[in-house]
């Protein structure tokens, strides 16, 4: 199978740093709220998601990530598409691991409350343009631990991972879940 090249003019960068949380912060101003389906296609680099925001629109992506051995906010390369949602519900038919998740909108951050098999996991993240914008990130009280680079939290890596993982891999920060 040839695969596409990461480089190419379709992909962008993604920088991104993220950071967990040991609780919902109390306080902040939330602009907005979404409910967030990811599903990641078995066997391939493709996320499909659903994204139903508070005032009532739904949005549906097919998204492809590569990370090329990126470091630090520096995620790899992304190409998103947007679908009609006939088009999603063919690709919703593909297997796939699936992830929940409530975003709360906290400029500059989004801040994710995890459901299910995660649920107790809380994560923000913010979103750069480059790599200065990323280091020039202000950090927030509520911030707990910068997980950027550790792969684990990652949306791919958090989709397939283990209840009784994720609370190992929480106690190794000193979070513990309900």
């Amino acid at each position: 199978m040839r695969r596409a090249s990461s480089g190419s003019r379709f992909a962008c960068p993604e920088w991104e740093r993220r950071f967990l949380l040991n609780g919902f912060p109390a306080g902040v101003s939330v602009t907005g709220i979404r409910q967030i389906q990811d599903r990641y296609i078995a066997g391939t680099r493709l996320r499909l998601r659903r994204s139903s925001h508070s005032d009532g629109t739904i949005a549906f992506k097919l998204t492809q990530k590569s990370n090329d051995n990126a470091a630090g906010a520096l995620q790899g390369q992304f190409t998103t598409i947007y679908l009609t949602e006939d088009e999603y519900k063919i690709f919703e038919a593909l297997p796939a691991w699936v992830l929940e998740k409530t975003r709360h909108s906290v400029p500059p951050f989004g801040i994710d409350v995890f459901k299910g098999n995660l649920s107790g996991l809380i994560l923000a993240e913010a979103e750069f343009s480059s790599a200065e914008e990323a280091a020039a990130l202000e950090l927030p009280a509520f911030l707990f631990k910068e997980v950027t680079s550790d792969r684990r939290f990652t949306g791919g890596s958090l989709s397939v991972v283990t209840r009784q993982q994720l609370i190992g891999d929480l106690q190794g920060f000193g979070i513990s879940l309900d």
